[in-house]
């Protein structure tokens, strides 16, 4: 079997795993020796991914055919294959439509006068965020690799039929097809589509079985009655970033798809690095993105349960006590330990002498009798730690570690799916083992991609070395992606739920610019956001006619858009006072305007909006170092003027307020900030923070906005009210600019 292994393509240490397990070998020499082929590498490698991935393998003699022939020769067709084998009746015919196999036929007969849009559409939706460019451009490599150059007859321009015209009321008739966005929890369900039914863990792809395995689903299905239960499970050591929202999401969303419940667990196992805050914020973040735990446990709930687990597998002879250092256990391929083979009653002792205290930190560790999936051997279960635990005090001078305690609190708590990112793929192997050894209800771990922005840094101990180094304020400071960041800045919760809901959920890790986050933002905001006026850069503005006007000194103005009105219950319109002197912005005059300028200049006037008023400059007062002060205009009914080419905002002198506008910029220039030379924070941009005094409408000040509430800053931006704010001195964090040209 080895030298088959090798010759389909598979790696050595792939090769050696794969034998440990005889079914799974057993099964995979079959399929290749089915092919009635040459094997080869990449043949032999899409047969491996057949097996190991399908779950209904009763259809993989069914598939062999079209990998011996080529047809399924993308990793899209064969993902498309499996899906469709693990939900469906065999039908070839629906089978190669559904593989896009019909397509390569139709692609061959068309030549290059085949639609190539439509597999174009299919590879879009299987990879969403590709670079569409690149896309195409693979497409038509493929395309040219199968059919070869041109001929005379691709060139030949096809003959045009005319067609009849639509009639308007034909048009009018026929039915408008409606523009949906599909829910989060519709995207998780088609994304779940592979997860196995609640009780039904033994069909899921690898697990394995023991003697027991029915009698502890039995009871289960007893405790849960059948219900999904999934859990949210951070380290309280920091605060979540903008990758938790998509775990946030899928954990509770799945669970709120299903009519299932959601825990919220603390995973408090590493006492030297949990804060309270950080439990604080954690639960906070949850809550606001919109979801309510069913319960809110901790690791360290079960710790006396987890102790006597250890206990147990000492006893199997499924774990010892090892006094390798912290070092030399450093690595996959780590030394073999002198004392895996000490007797089980040595071991025991040695245990109980850690848990009491007797042996210092770093001298001993209790190992686990395993080899994960990535040939890490003997993974660590418990360590000694003299540090105080936030909940149980100087109880517990030993705790377990995350191998050892994720998949027996799963276990405990009953969890049907254990939902994790793709970097604990490794880990599913011994999730499995541990949960056997001890002979308790096994779940069911399933992976999914990380979600990852370019343009920033979401580790923890990195953000820590941004605050020390006083590049940032705080794990909140608006240039951050931590969550507490990202709503101090402004960023409403739905609009990241509505970002994860484009991302999706796949298997294969995302990596995202912020650019698509930030059109969630904007789209969110547009609809929801309070209209106020603020000026940024005030010039003063003397209407030297005003009192000749003879107009109302209040005008109506923009409160929020007509459906968010209806929706909110709110007035559309509010009142702005107006007088002689106003503040305009200061780059909304222009003395010596440039090619292009539409604003107000010496010779052109300009309309001030809701005012009704076209303005025309007068005179033009400056100081002594030749700075602007004010601008002197005489002003006309917007009714008798002729029609301005632009209007811009304004306020009142006598009823604005000054406030402090953070104007925040990207962080960081580069994609990848960790691969600059001299590291992350030397790659930091010192001047992503400008601070300004501007000016802005009284309704912005006081007690009657509070602390996170969202305002569009007319022509300005998208602006949210900060925590730092006094009761007579507002301030104000930039959340995201306007996409219209500000001089329009």
């Amino acid at each position: 079997m080895e030298e088959l292994f090798l010759r389909a393509g598979l790696p050595a240490d792939k090769v050696k795993q794969t034998l440990k397990n005889e079914t799974l070998a057993q099964q995979l020499a079959e399929s290749l020796n089915s092919l009635k082929t040459d094997i080869t590498k990449e043949n032999g490698m899409q047969v491996y991914t057949l097996v190991t991935k399908s779950k209904k393998k009763d259809h993989i003699n069914e598939i062999l055919p079209y990998i011996a022939k080529n047809q399924l020769d993308t990793p899209a067709k064969l993902d498309a294959a499996i899906l469709y084998a693990a939900n469906s009746k065999f039908d070839s015919s629906i089978f190669e439509k559904e593989c896009g196999v019909d397509n390569q036929e139709q692609l061959v007969k068309q030549r290059y006068k085949f639609n190539v849009g439509i597999l174009l559409g299919k590879a879009r939706i299987l990879v969403p965020f590709a670079d569409g460019k690149k896309l195409k451009g693979e497409l038509d490599a493929q395309i040219f690799e199968l059919l070869g150059p041109k001929t005379d007859a691709d060139l030949a321009k096809p003959t045009k039929t005319k067609s009849k015209k639509t009639t308007k009321e034909a048009k009018d008739a026929a039915p408008k097809e409606a523009k949906t966005i599909e829910s989060f929890q519709n995207v998780i369900k088609g994304a779940a589509s592979q997860f196995h039914k609640v009780g039904e863990n033994y069909n899921t792809d690898r697990y394995v079985t023991t003697p027991t395995t029915m009698q502890h689903m039995e009871n289960h299905l007893k405790i849960t009655g059948g219900q999904v239960r999934t859990r949210f499970p951070p380290e309280p050591n920091g605060i979540l970033h903008i990758g938790h929202a998509k775990a946030i999401n899928f954990n509770f969303g799945y669970a709120k798809a299903m009519d299932g419940v959601c825990y919220l667990r603390y995973d408090d196992t590493n006492p030297e690095k949990e804060e309270e805050k950080f439990f604080t914020a954690i639960k906070d973040m949850v809550e606001w993105l919109g979801y309510t735990p069913w319960k809110i446990t901790h690791a360290s709930d079960n710790f006396q349960q987890l102790y006597e687990l250890a206990i147990k597998l000492i006893k199997e002879d499924l774990a010892y006590i090892c006094h390798m250092t912290a070092d030399e256990l450093k690595g996959i391929d780590s030394p073999h330990s002198p004392w895996r083979e000490r007797p089980m009653e040595e071991s025991l002792a040695l245990f109980r002498d850690m848990k009491n205290g007797k042996i210092e930190e770093g001298k001993a560790t209790l190992r686990m009798k395993h080899v994960m999936e990535d040939g890490k051997k003997d993974p660590v279960a418990y360590r000694v730690k003299f540090t105080p635990h936030h909940r149980t005090g100087e109880e517990w001078c030993i705790y377990p570690t995350y191998d050892f305690t994720h998949c027996l609190c799963d276990s405990i708590e009953h969890i049907s799916h254990s939902l994790c990112t793709k970097e604990f793929q490794a880990r599913r192997s011994s999730y499995f083992w541990l949960c056997n050894a001890v002979d308790v209800y096994c779940p069911v771990q399933w992976e999914y991609g990380r979600l990852n922005i370019d343009y920033t840094i979401c580790s923890k101990r990195k953000i820590q070395a941004l605050i020390d180094s006083g590049l940032v304020c705080d794990w909140d400071d608006p240039r951050l992606f931590t969550l507490t960041a990202l709503r101090r800045r402004g960023f409403p919760p739905q609009a990241i739920n509505n970002f994860c809901g484009l991302v999706g959920v796949t298997g294969a890790d995302c990596t995202l610019e912020p650019a698509m986050l930030e059109h969630c933002v904007r789209d969110e905001l547009n609809r929801t956001a309070l209209r106020r006026i603020a000026v940024m850069d005030p010039l003063k503005i003397k209407i030297t006619n005003y009192n000749d006007l003879k107009i109302s000194n209040t005008c109506e103005v923009q409160n929020v858009p007509n459906e968010t009105a209806v929706a909110m219950g709110i007035n559309l319109t509010r009142h702005l006072n107006i007088s002689d002197t106003i503040y305009i912005e200061r780059d909304d005059f222009a003395e010596v305007p440039p090619k292009g300028f539409r604003r107000l200049t010496p010779e052109q006037s300009v309309g001030l909006k809701y005012g009704e008023l076209v303005v025309t400059v007068s005179k033009i007062i400056k100081a002594k170092n030749g700075d602007i002060e004010c601008v002197e205009v005489k002003a006309q009914k917007s009714t008798e003027a002729e029609k301005p080419k632009a209007f811009i905002h304004w306020l009142d002198v006598k009823r604005s307020h000054d406030a402090e506008a953070r104007l925040y910029s990207q962080l960081f220039k580069e994609k990848d900030p960790t691969s600059v030379p001299g590291g992350y924070i030397a790659a930091a941009n010192k001047s992503s923070l400008e601070v300004k005094k501007i000016k802005v409408e009284s309704c912005l000040t006081g007690k009657q906005v509070k602390v996170f509430d969202k305002f569009q800053f007319e022509r300005v931006g998208y602006f949210c009210y900060d925590r730092d704010s006094a009761p007579n001195f507002p301030v104000y964090n930039l959340t995201i600019g306007l996409k219209e040209d500000k001089g329009k």
